[in-house]
């Protein structure tokens, strides 16, 4: 049992070891590698936070462990893969702009930390959603319609912008923890889940960014919802 309990940090530091192994293959220009790694790598950082409640092993390091290895690898190697799909007719310096994914996902992931706010729910786009969203541009590429929308300078700089605006923005996002799986209070995360199965079974690896896009959507609108919903509520009582 006491081997058990070390299993979800073995399985973040497999998180942080496929990040490392990644930024080696964009290096070695296999992006798509690299991709397949920071697939890996989300199933393992999500599955580390359920074994450790399954297994009782929540800790304050397993948590800070947690956010360094997402940065290196939902930040760092997303980062990378970024600056290497601008074309070679950009300027020079242009490419760096995608580092700036790398520093907001660090802010992104200390503000996390800190928060009290965001135990149930997210405030701003979690890491491994920038992580996924990149992870699916080397796939997109292969599709020959897409390619030239993908690997073109203005959308990678504006993708770099907005993604790292929108990692620390006040925008509240719902998290897919179920403490019950009734419809009503769960009607948002079942509907996302429903279309992102459809999305993902009709378009493959070009939904991924849609699936994000979804996500904020339903988000801002489950929001507004529960709004409306606390209002009448209050009216009611009065």
């Amino acid at each position: 049992m006491n081997l058990l309990r070390h299993l979800p940090n073995a399985m973040t530091c497999g998180n942080l070891l496929c990040g490392c192994l990644g930024i080696m293959q964009v290096f070695r220009g296999e992006l798509t590698t690299a991709s397949w790694l920071i697939l890996l790598a989300a199933a393992l950082d999500f599955g580390d936070g359920f074994v450790a409640r399954l297994v009782n092993a929540q800790s304050p390091i397993g948590k800070e462990l947690d956010s360094l290895a997402d940065c290196v690898t939902f930040g760092v190697l997303p980062a990378f893969i970024v600056y290497a799909l601008f074309p070679d007719t950009a300027p020079v310096w242009l490419p760096y702009v995608a580092l700036f994914l790398a520093v907001f996902s660090a802010l992104r992931l200390a503000k996390f930390n800190v928060d009290t706010r965001q135990s149930d729910s997210f405030i701003g786009v979690p890491t491994p959603a920038n992580g996924l969203v990149v992870a699916s541009f080397p796939f997109i590429l292969q599709n020959p319609a897409l390619a030239d929308f993908i690997q073109n300078s203005l959308f990678l700089t504006l993708y770099s912008l907005l993604m790292s605006y929108l990692l620390v923005a006040e925008l509240p996002l719902f998290a897919l923890k179920f403490k019950s799986f009734g419809w009503a209070e769960n009607r948002i995360k079942y509907i996302f889940l429903l279309l992102s199965v459809l999305l993902l079974l009709f378009l493959q690896f070009a939904a991924v960014p849609l699936v994000i896009v979804l996500y904020i959507v339903l988000s801002i609108v489950g929001k507004e919802k529960g709004e409306e919903r606390r209002k009448g509520g209050k009216e009611e009582r009065e």
